[in-house]
């Protein structure tokens, strides 16, 4: 069984690393397997958070190329914000109890799974209605970091939802600001999890392996894979996601 868990949270590095290459919620895949393994639901987060830093770091490493501004804002003070709020986010899932953080987390997704869902539309929606400037970026950006040290889950597709509200960035224009912004939050957040125990390295280094390549892979797939494709599969997975989460904590 100690071997069949290791190989499944590999596995699901994989998935998960992929996953944040290419729309994001990459946490989806690899929470549930930590989960399964029996690891407690805040230390799941935290292991899953560590675990998945490589990969997207290894992602952000392979669309560097294609950073600029967003929004009218320098994309290294965005990520400037999305640190300092990832050490905010951490900070308090530290200190929020184990059973507490269970009866959270399937709101989390259920919003992360809203926002993949009706995001866009809601973006077109008021972009032809309304200019939103840099200033109101910048604050998004500081939820989006305590979010994303905090859960983590979904935060790929907030930002990607965000920043074609806010800046009007197109979906394929998103991979390399919105891969850096995961990798520091998730950097911040790591610096956090590992300083207060809470990282089970048994499973912890296999997924790690399983999530640099993904990423990578991820990287290379998401410059070819039609956009469609991508956001059907990412909401089909947080969807799923969502639904078991209900059911683990209120079935």
């Amino acid at each position: 069984m100690e071997v069949t868990g290791l190989a499944l949270v590999a596995l699901a590095g994989v998935a998960g690393g992929a996953m944040n290459a290419l729309a994001g919620g990459g946490t989806f895949a690899t929470l549930p397997a930590l989960l399964a393994v029996g690891a407690p639901a805040n230390i799941a987060n935290a292991t899953s958070n560590v675990a998945l830093l490589p990969g997207a770091a290894t992602s952000a490493w392979a669309f560097r190329d294609e950073l600029g501004p967003v929004g009218g804002v320098d994309h290294r003070l965005l990520a400037g914000i999305t640190f300092a709020g990832g050490l905010v986010g951490s900070a308090l899932l530290v200190v929020t109890p184990g059973a507490t953080f269970d009866v959270i987390v399937p709101w989390l997704v259920l919003y992360a799974f809203v926002v993949l869902a009706f995001g866009r539309g809601a973006s077109a929606w008021l972009a032809a209605r309304v200019t939103i400037g840099a200033r109101t970026l910048v604050v998004a950006q500081v939820l989006l970091g305590i979010y994303g040290g905090y859960f983590g889950g979904g935060v790929g597709l907030m930002t990607t939802a965000t920043y074609g509200l806010l800046a009007s960035v197109t979906p394929r224009a998103m991979f390399a600001p919105r891969t850096l912004m995961l990798a520091v939050a998730n950097a911040a957040a790591a610096l956090v999890f590992v300083a207060s125990g809470m990282v089970d390295w048994r499973y912890c280094v296999p997924m790690l392996v399983g999530a640099v390549v993904g990423g990578w892979g991820g990287a290379i797939v998401g410059r070819r894979l039609p956009e469609r494709v991508v956001r059907i599969g990412t909401l089909a997975v947080t969807g799923v996601t969502a639904a078991v989460f209900f059911w683990r904590a209120y079935g």
